[in-house]
């Protein structure tokens, strides 16, 4: 059974930084297609970023976060990292793990077969 646990959320100023860990078990994350995706209050649960791991790893993400946000994996440890760095109010969200069961890696949420509880990332003003 996969199971994927993330933690690091937390209340952080205006261009501050945040690392979020998303912790795996039941699959292994060195051969695991991996995303980030958020939810804010009343809005869709939207994509943040995603890696491939089995030919690279390869990251690619949303225009909104690209030069701030960073996904990097720690094969020893099992474990998917989220570095947030200048954030901003509108990146107050729940932040969530996700795995496909293959090598998806877009940006839909129906192509993850696996989540995390998610963790909660607030950015005040």
């Amino acid at each position: 059974q996969v199971k994927l646990v993330e933690s690091g959320g937390g209340l952080v100023q205006t261009g501050g930084s945040l690392r979020l860990s998303c912790a795996g078990s039941g699959r292994t994350f060195s051969s695991s297609a991996l995303a980030w995706f958020r939810q804010a209050p009343g809005k869709e649960r939207e994509f943040v970023g995603a890696v491939n791991n089995w030919n690279g790893p390869k990251t690619h993400y949303t225009d909104s976060v690209k030069g701030r946000f960073t996904i990097s994996i720690d094969n020893a440890k099992n474990t998917m990292y989220l570095q947030m760095n200048s954030l901003k109010p509108e990146d107050t969200a729940v932040y969530y793990c996700a795995t496909s069961t293959g090598y998806y890696v877009g940006s839909s949420t129906g192509g993850y077969a696996y989540w995390g509880q998610g963790t909660q990332v607030t950015v005040s003003s």
